[in-house]
């Protein structure tokens, strides 16, 4: 036998025993040991159940923040009112006549003989007090709400805005909540992201897992405004994070042929959490009660994250090949997959020092204009990112509109992005990622140029402009789904959570600027669906050119994107997401004159 030259021992090989074939890169590796045996069922469900909570956290605002009919509170005990032509000895009892926005006035009776006129945000001292009519021409008195006010608590007991009185003067309070939780998740989003890629994945779950916990208890304790929106914004970073790096942690986890079906599904437990929150804001009508039950859900998942390992991308991107050699061993046991040498398969030295600039560089979001091309693709996608967030809101303002129920609206949203959530990770590995995007944000285009045509004048107009938003929200929620998974693919994993993150911050600028849009929508109604048609059509145009990622494996550096691009260049397409069969036999030769 020839001696080996210097290039032929640092090139992939074949072990003696356990592997027959030269693997590509690491995914590989799982697709020969086995795709999603019991161990990764485990820990996927792990991580599923506490994906549930981040879908609840994310929306469980919207009941806190609910603004129930109110008026100004009378300065002594009511002894009767009068609302039109209803009398009531309850002030209570006539507020639940009255419907959001309504204008009119409570006429009410003190018990010391006062009659008072009650507004929203005003009362008005009546000098005659010998009739409580409705209707009063006489001397009048404007005064202040300076007693507070009077809620209807028929819905709910109590929430942040009856808490805090922040309506009339004090409405900007409530107002600014949202988008301050939104910028949370914001800076969530890119800030763990990156921590994941610098300090593993498993570090940054445990982290915010326990901050989900910790700040969802500490909200229901707050003492004031500002206590309750500094715990509600540390508790929507948390979840975020969580939220972005749990899909790459279950994606390099997992085989590439389950990869789409299980990564894809992550989804449909962040809406089984939006849907969990609608049916327990029925149940619950006590804003502290509402808010301990929803943080309690993450404590089965603490418990069990100490289970959670490291992923063997993260490991092998990082020169912890004897962490990497390790778990591949426990994954090829639990699936009663054969052992593979990485030390062998990858001429790799364990135990010496590493040598890869790649390895030894530190990462940051730069990386991700690493040169041209990246830069180019990077700003699509955030492009395409933006889109399908304008397209969530936009869609969902026009479905708020017509239903006027929260809870219904949640599970509307729900249901719609498991149906879409489905239906993506059937089509996704026979159409392709590209052709998936492409026809989701085309069929968002047309549904944005119907929406701008339909007469709302109409019963039959409203029923088609229902049919309508739902199937654009089922379109959106697919490119929705898909965007978190591309966008993974598209990336060495040295950047890939970098990348993802960033994507989903880039999602957040809408939803900050969504309160913007409805005053927008108030100047003329069909602006939001003229800005979406046109972000649509454009990142159509855009998503033509990205580069297609189905059957192909996840690289981890871009050492090995370079070198996978090549390939794609000069070696025929095939269409087996595996090596064909020449290929593996040519492999099979030269492994043999090797040995």
């Amino acid at each position: 036998m020839e001696p080996r030259s210097e290039d032929q021992s640092l090139a992939p090989r074949v072990s003696g025993k356990g592997c027959n074939m030269r693997f590509l890169n690491l995914e590989l590796i799982f697709d020969h040991m086995g795709h999603f045996g019991r161990l990764q069922i485990l820990l996927y469900f792990i991580c599923a159940y506490q994906n549930v909570s981040c879908g609840i956290h994310y929306v469980s605002t919207i009941f806190m923040l609910i603004t129930p009919v109110y008026t100004c509170k009378p300065p002594g005990e009511v002894k009767r009112a009068v609302f039109q032509n209803v009398s009531s000895w309850r002030l209570e009892e006539i507020l639940t006549l009255l419907s959001p926005g309504q204008k009119d006035h409570i006429a009410v009776e003190l018990q010391d003989g006062e009659i008072w006129e009650l507004s929203r945000c005003s009362r008005i001292w009546r000098e005659n007090m010998s009739h409580l009519d409705y209707e009063y021409s006489g001397y009048k008195h404007n005064i202040p709400c300076s007693d507070g006010y009077v809620y209807d608590q028929s819905k709910w007991e109590n929430s942040v805005v009856t808490r805090w009185d922040l309506v009339c003067d004090r409405k900007w309070y409530a107002d600014v909540i949202q988008p301050f939780i939104m910028f949370g998740v914001l800076l969530g989003a890119i800030i763990f992201a990156y921590l994941s890629d610098r300090i593993g994945r498993r570090m940054v779950l445990w982290c915010t897992s326990i901050g989900v916990f910790l700040f969802g208890i500490t909200s229901v304790f707050t003492f004031d405004y500002y206590s309750f929106l500094a715990s509600r914004f540390l508790l929507a970073v948390s979840a975020s994070g969580y939220h972005v790096v749990v899909f790459i942690y279950v994606m390099e986890f997992i085989g590439m042929k389950f990869r789409t079906c299980v990564s894809i599904h992550l989804h449909t437990s962040f809406a089984i959490g939006i849907i969990t929150v609608s049916l327990m804001s029925q149940l619950v009508k006590t804003m502290w009660i509402y808010q301990m039950i929803l943080s309690t859900v993450t404590v089965p998942f603490i418990l069990c994250c100490w289970m959670l390992p490291e992923t063997p991308f993260w490991l092998f991107s990082k020169g912890k090949y004897k962490e990497a050699q390790i778990l591949v061993d426990i994954m090829a046991e639990g699936n009663h997959g054969r052992h593979c040498d990485l030390s062998e398969l990858f001429s790799l030295d364990l135990n010496g020092p590493v040598s890869n600039a790649s390895v030894a560089k530190k990462h940051n979001i730069t990386d991700l204009f690493f040169d041209w091309n990246i830069a180019s693709r990077t700003l699509m996608l955030w492009i395409i990112w933006f889109t399908c967030s304008l397209g969530f809101f936009s869609l969902n303002l026009n479905a708020f509109n017509i239903i006027n129920n929260e809870s219904l609206q949640l599970i509307l949203v729900g249901s719609l992005e498991i149906a879409a959530t489905s239906f993506v990770s059937i089509v996704l590995d026979r159409v392709g990622r590209r052709k998936v995007l492409i026809c989701s944000l085309l069929c968002t285009v047309l549904v944005c140029g119907m929406l701008m045509v339909i007469p709302q004048e109409n019963q039959n107009g409203t029923i088609w402009t229902i049919v309508v938003v739902m199937i654009g929200k089922f379109a959106i929620g697919s490119a929705f789904g898909l965007i978190y998974l591309y966008t993974a693919e598209l990336y060495p994993t040295i950047i890939r959570s970098t990348a993802v993150g960033s994507g989903s911050m880039v999602c957040r600028v809408v939803s900050i600027m969504s309160p913007l849009s409805k005053e927008i929508s108030k100047t003329w109604i069909l602006i939001p669906q003229l800005s979406l048609g046109i972000m649509a059509l454009l990142s159509l145009l855009l998503a033509v050119q990205l580069p297609e990622t189905v059957g192909k494996p996840l690289v981890t550096t871009w050492e090995e994107m370079a070198q996978l691009e090549a390939e794609k260049t000069s070696l025929p397409q095939t269409k087996d997401t595996g090596l064909g069969k020449e290929e593996a036999t040519d492999l099979e030769g030269s492994a043999a004159a090797a040995e």
